[in-house]
């Protein structure tokens, strides 16, 4: 039986890359793992058959080591979150959303800033400061000036990528800039939104010449965080660890109770303010969802 890994699903359809001849096969699953409940989506490692007429049949799909959920994808190594500085503007709020999906799927995560050409290298980087403080991988990225794609490339090297981010902010062209025979279908922004539209329609993982894989997404401007529990969100900020166990109550919410370590660490420049109203925004968030159920 041949083992691989799914580019594509497609129309009822599996595209299975074998790891030992380096085809793509044409799949269809077989009944028995959709009534054992198994799924199969991209990402996926699966044992396949080949029949006579060069299609395959996925007889089993192997234990995976994460998945996300939107994107739909799985076994990913590594996240790379990316944002303009400018058209679109810069959405904080959305940044670290997304870093906490990251975080809550235990990925690796690269924040990648393009269209720096649109202001500067370096308000970019005062931009982002407070990530790398916390110890985020920011890399900057312009495709016109040819800014960062190295360091880009550099991060995607051997590595099975997803992007994330919303509409409009260049990942396909940041891709296609990397690689050119990937011909990734380019958007613009709408001057009357100030927002991307839709061009990557599935999820599909592309192969790199550097040996790394990279899924180019559809975009999005919003996900729920109300699956998690309120007293769970504090995990998912890495610079509010340092103060945990700290503050006067064991079951602090860091919103406001007294006596709160993470609130001093606020007011004393140790945890960035707006990262903070973050946190309590998405807080408030996910206990008015649960209220409401």
């Amino acid at each position: 039986m041949r083992e691989g890994r799914v580019l594509k699903a497609l129309g009822g359809y599996f595209f299975v890359h074998d790891f030992e001849s380096k085809e793509v096969y044409r799949c269809k699953i077989r009944g028995k793992l959709k009534n054992n409940g198994f799924d199969v989506i991209t990402g996926d490692l699966v044992k396949f058959d080949l029949l006579e007429d060069g299609s395959g049949v996925v007889e089993e799909r192997l234990e995976r080591k994460n998945s996300l959920f939107r994107p739909v994808i799985a076994n990913i190594d590594q996240v790379i979150i990316t944002f303009a500085i400018l058209e679109p503007d810069l959405d904080l709020k959305l940044l670290d959303r997304l870093l906490v999906l990251a975080e809550i799927a235990d990925l690796e995560v690269v924040i990648c800033i393009n269209k720096v050409e649109l202001s500067s290298l370096e308000m970019a980087k005062k931009q982002l400061f407070s990530y790398q403080k916390i110890g985020y991988k920011v890399i900057y990225t312009s495709v016109k000036e040819e800014i960062g794609l190295d360091d880009l490339e550099e991060v995607l090297k051997d590595n099975v990528s997803v992007f994330a981010g919303p509409s409009g902010v260049g990942k396909s062209s940041l891709l296609n800039s990397i690689q050119s025979d990937l011909e990734l279908k380019v958007g613009e922004v709408s001057q009357r939104i100030k927002r991307g539209r839709h061009t990557t329609r599935h999820v599909e993982l592309l192969s790199l010449d550097n040996g790394g894989w990279v899924a180019d997404t559809p975009g999005f401007s919003s996900l729920d965080l109300s699956f998690i529990n309120a007293e769970e969100l504090q995990y998912f900020f890495p610079e509010l660890m340092d103060y945990l166990g700290q503050c006067k109550f064991s079951t602090c919410s860091h919103s406001h109770e007294p006596h709160c370590a993470v609130k001093e660490a606020v007011t004393k420049e140790g945890i960035a303010e707006e990262r903070y109203q973050n946190y309590l925004k998405f807080l408030e968030e996910i206990e008015n969802k649960k209220r409401s159920w």
